[in-house]
């Protein structure tokens, strides 16, 4: 045997595994393992045991370490030296660039705070990067405040009225149901442990029915697809409702005990019949007929009937009412009796976050301070507002972090010109040199996820996970909370909770005295990764909603409090041939842009081999709209409304419905050949409820694009 001498253990290689989590704007939320060796991370891996991430990643994350040791990561601050959105920069020391933002920003506040505005999202979900030094800093300055509606706010707004909070179904249990109906999403792409567990109930003899203008990669593998025209969600639920009713497919008992308003829902679906719908729709009246029946007849057998309702159908401009209304549909078959009946949008609510340790809002009361709320969704035209008694201040300075607005946020050329204005002083904490940041004046190299210390909750799941830092910090690069810490300071704010480490904070995050999280303890969780809350299997199979009645609210006075139909209702699209021939006669085809499979939001565009595999901007187009227009697979085609345009690469397919053309998206603009991408043609217009964006309520023509 040879004996090791000491030049051969010097060279040993030293391998730890480091639990961590996915931050990234997924339902999923995975428990990782991290494999680094000597100090670098070599791998990253779904957490086998635990139970909903089962090992398995999607294509993106399982990237994670070519996205951290990119070669354009950004490891030094940044200033601009050449003009907003030509993205030149030059290094600077980290005490400039605090020195410089804190000065201007200590300039602006003392005019007036209003003026200062925080811009971010979900490019991190963990509770400790996201949104907790960082609103303590704009909440302790008296800044403007984010209305963050970009993505969920309208479906949310839907789903509570009705049920009264963001739970629903546990993840865990679809795969025990008989039926399951996926609305408005494609979980291969954005679900991906959903996805699983519907594959083990369809092995199980389960029916998976798809929901979706598009033949999407999931709909294309379930047992039917129904390609209902965009924006009417609304019309089907109320179908399917005056179905159940008129053909008494109905639980008596549920609906007596714990619904509220049947009787006023009865009369109000009487004139929604199967062919009325199916207009609305697009669709055949036999397919709204079999839809509501197959659900009614398996609650009526005892089995349990799931409904997966996604984001993509809530970005239109009734996209509030249609979540609420297909959100009625399990209170009336009495689905919620069964663990794995009822429905899932979210189980935020689940998690009782400890959001007033977190972000601490009591600065704003304890100065008498009520800033003004500015919308995400509309920064476009609020970046080029001017001072006004109704908007208030015009906005001087924008802090951008966990966002990419220039790419990800509607009207795109709106919100470039805001972007470009002289006068706006605009820092961004960012990975990468993104679209938003070429348009920055100072830009802070921010830490990934393997570089700092996070605690996170999900939105599809109901498992809490730690995320230990794997590696050390890559150059100069510091943590959200550490960039904000160093502000304050440089500020003068010597308030104790600017001094507290993430440890600290994570400790804090959710909240012990409730008893879904009494079990809480962050040493633990950090050692063992996740744990899953205190929650019944079957959360209102004896109602109990957390709704003011404490019934599913079928009719709700909130509602027309709020100045909104209390009952179920129909609102038709901003831009569709049936409510606005006239926009459709210029521009008649209705354009949706939901996620590519290789990006998440406009996260992963610069990784290499994620966007060689998607390859270029592509619109998918049905065979008949493009004879028409004497177009073919493989054109460089010009997509356009009177906001904008943008060009795409044309695949001619049946995957797209007739008058539904399909942009997968989002794609990082400068990484586009002509500098664009869908946003451009997008509207700013915003929901019944919810204030959130109507992404996918747009109307375009579409030609060759010039040579």
């Amino acid at each position: 045997m040879k004996h090791l001498g000491f030049d051969d253990i010097m060279t040993i290689a030293t391998t730890r595994t480091i639990r961590a989590a996915c931050p990234h704007d997924c339902p999923d939320t995975c428990a990782l393992l991290v494999t680094v060796t000597d100090g670098v991370a070599t791998e990253v891996r779904g957490d086998p045991d635990h139970p909903t991430t089962a090992g398995v990643l999607c294509t993106k994350v399982a990237r994670y370490t070519e996205r951290t040791y990119h070669k354009d990561r950004l490891l030094h601050p940044l200033k601009r030296i050449g003009n907003k959105g030509e993205g030149k920069f030059v290094q600077i020391s980290w005490d400039e660039a605090i020195a410089t933002i804190a000065g201007r920003l200590g300039e602006i506040a003392a005019r007036n705070p209003q003026a200062i505005l925080p811009y971010s999202y979900a490019g991190t979900m963990g509770l400790v990067q996201g949104e907790s030094m960082a609103m303590r800093f704009f909440n302790r300055i008296g800044a403007s405040l984010l209305d963050r509606t970009i993505c969920a706010s309208a479906g949310g707004t839907g789903y509570k009225y009705t049920i009264g909070a963001r739970v629903g179904t546990d993840l865990e249990q679809f795969q025990n149901a008989k039926l399951i109906l996926i609305w408005g999403g494609n979980p291969i792409a954005s679900n991906l442990h959903f996805w699983m567990r519907a594959q083990e109930a369809k092995r199980r003899g389960a029916k998976l029915i798809a929901i979706d203008p598009y033949r999407s990669l999931s709909a294309d593998k379930c047992h039917q697809h129904i390609a209902l025209l965009p924006g009417t969600d609304s019309a089907l639920a109320l179908g399917m409702m005056h179905v159940l009713i008129a053909e008494d497919l109905l639980d008596h008992d549920y609906i007596a005990q714990y619904t509220l308003g049947f009787e006023q829902l009865k009369q109000q679906v009487s004139s929604w019949t199967p062919q009325k719908t199916a207009e609305v729709c697009g669709i055949g009246a036999d397919e709204v007929l079999e839809l509501a029946r197959s659900y009614g007849a398996a609650a009526q057998r005892g089995e349990a009937a799931a409904i997966r309702v996604n984001y993509g159908l809530q970005r239109v401009r009734g996209g509030g009412m249609a979540v609420r209304n297909i959100t009625c549909l399990p209170a009336l078959v009495g689905a919620w009796r069964h663990a794995a009946g009822g429905v899932q949008l979210s189980t935020s609510d689940s998690f009782p976050k400890n959001n007033q340790f977190l972000q601490r809002p009591d600065f704003l009361l304890k100065q008498g301070m009520a800033p003004r709320t500015i919308n995400m969704s509309t920064i476009g035209d609020d970046l080029l507002r001017e001072a006004s008694p109704e908007f208030g201040p015009k906005i001087e300075a924008l802090i951008v972090y966990n966002s990419n607005p220039v790419a990800v946020a509607p009207e795109s050329g709106a919100v470039a010109r805001g972007f470009a204005r002289e006068d706006l002083f605009t820092v961004v904490l960012e990975h990468f040199q993104t679209d938003t940041a070429d348009y920055a004046d100072i830009v802070l190299p921010a830490t990934t996820q393997l570089e700092h210390v996070d605690a996170h909750s999900a939105y599809g799941h109901l498992y809490m996970l730690a995320n230990n830092a794997a590696i050390t910090p890559l150059g100069e690069a510091k943590p959200n909370t550490e960039i904000f810490r160093l502000l304050a300071a440089r500020m003068g704010f010597d308030d104790a909770c600017f001094r507290e480490t993430d440890d600290e904070i994570a400790a804090q995050a959710f909240d012990r005295k409730n008893e879904r999280a009494i079990h809480f303890d962050w040493d633990a969780l950090k050692q063992k990764g996740w744990q899953k809350l205190n929650v019944p299997d079957a959360p209102f199979a004896h109602g109990g909603f957390p709704t003011p009645s404490g019934k599913c609210e079928f009719y709700s006075a909130q509602m027309l409090k709020d100045g909104l139909d209390p009952l179920p209702t129909y609102i038709a699209p901003y831009e569709s041939p049936a409510s606005n021939p006239q926009l459709a006669r210029k521009y008649p085809l209705a354009m949706i842009s939901p996620p590519a499979r290789n990006f998440l939001n406009s996260s992963f565009v610069n990784v290499k081999s994620l966007r060689d595999t998607e390859g270029e901007p592509h619109l998918d187009m049905h065979p008949t709209d493009a004879a028409a227009r004497a177009l073919a697979s493989g054109d460089a085609v010009r997509i356009y409304n009177d906001r904008g345009s943008f060009n795409a690469r044309l695949r001619v397919t049946d995957k797209a419905r007739i008058g539904l053309v399909v942009g997968l998206s989002i794609w990082w603009k400068k990484m586009a050949s002509d500098g664009k991408n869908a946003n451009e043609v997008t509207s700013q217009r915003l929901t019944d409820m919810g204030r959130a964006p109507t992404f996918y309520d747009v109307l375009v023509e579409v030609e060759k694009a010039p040579a």
